[in-house]
């Protein structure tokens, strides 16, 4: 979502079309990073009470999204999905996949969204004006059956999903479309859902293998620490070891990089009070505030931000900073206090 700079103009609709649709995926890859500009003191003071309105509302519409950041790991991730999806063009035995493993709330769905923004970026520029579909995004399904797997995938594709059709069926559908249309990374989100040690499990993953071996592209693996999920469990799951790449994300250590991510967060904010500088002074009280999780630090900046906009402080202070409440996950493996008091 593009914020807009002016102060009167008409703020856009936040919502986005969930990713795991074509149209929603590639909504989210058109998408342009969130921009909006400051104004001078002089012309924001000459705003009407509307028009202030309207201008705070879209730089909390700006905070609430605020900037993607690319760490590391999210670079290892991409340069890793295009090894893979280059090794596997010509492949015509087994291909090679990427696991993606880690605590919640580690950057694994960032990572693998970002890795197939980016590839879809290059194909298109590749192939220009060409009708193609580069890229599948699907979730896991919960307590899925083969039949719930399949309709992911024609969920993604608009394929109707008629009562009488079967689970073959809908993947053999699925397989044509997606062959058709050169597909050549498909992401499979939240694979801790499939469980190898339950017959079910054993089906969805007979049923995925189906998948890999009846479309020619590369298969990227998400999921909620996976090498404890059963993934790679009895037979099964040593043929899904021996062909698959694990990365491993988690929290990030006090070094360099974390002081840069900081220094980040604090460059995109969009206050009119804010001391530079505050964030950063305090990176090692972030760290201990978030445990090192990417997504804790945006969600305590993010919050703090729109809080000091919202109050009218416009600064993020490091008493605004130990106010703010974030994730429970956080605040329960740190000391920080979030009794409310009357």
């Amino acid at each position: 979502m593009v914020v807009a700079a002016s102060a009167d103009e008409g703020q856009l609709d936040p919502r986005q079309l969930p990713s795991v649709t074509l149209e929603g995926w590639r909504e989210f890859v058109d998408a342009a990073p969130a921009t909006c500009t400051l104004l001078a003191a002089h012309v924001r003071d000459a705003l009407s009470s509307a028009q202030r309105t309207a201008y705070d509302d879209r730089r909390i519409a700006y905070h609430s999204e605020l900037v993607i950041i690319e760490t590391s790991t999210v670079r290892h991730l991409t340069h890793q999905g295009r090894l893979l999806t280059l090794l596997n063009q010509r492949e015509c035995g087994a291909r090679r996949a990427l696991i993606v493993s880690g605590p919640w709330a580690s950057g694994k769905t960032t990572g693998i969204k970002l890795l197939g923004k980016v590839h879809e970026q290059n194909v298109r520029r590749k192939y220009p004006g060409q009708d193609r579909i580069p890229v599948v995004y699907i979730t896991t399904p919960p307590k899925g059956s083969p039949r719930k797997l399949a309709s992911e995938f024609a969920h993604f594709l608009g394929i109707p999903d008629k009562p009488r059709h079967n689970t073959t069926d809908i993947a053999d559908a699925v397989c044509r479309v997606l062959t058709e249309a050169r597909t050549d990374l498909v992401i499979v989100d939240e694979i801790h859902n499939l469980n190898l040690a339950t017959s079910v499990g054993e089906d969805m993953s007979d049923h995925l293998k189906y998948f890999t071996e009846h479309m020619p592209a590369t298969f990227i693996y998400a999921g909620i620490n996976v090498e404890r999920s059963g993934l790679f469990t009895g037979v099964r799951g040593q043929q899904i070891s021996a062909r698959s790449v694990l990365v491993r994300t988690g929290p990030f250590p006090y070094d360099r990089e974390w002081k840069s991510l900081v220094a980040s967060l604090e460059s995109a904010l969009r206050l009119h009070s804010h001391p530079p500088g505050t964030l950063t002074r305090n990176a090692k009280y972030l760290h201990q505030r978030t445990g090192g999780s990417i997504s804790s630090l945006s969600h305590l900046v993010r919050v703090a931000a729109i809080g000091a906009i919202l109050s009218g402080d416009e600064a993020i202070t490091r008493g605004t900073l130990d106010e703010t409440i974030i994730d429970h996950a956080a605040e329960t493996a740190t000391s920080h206090r979030t009794d409310i008091h009357p």
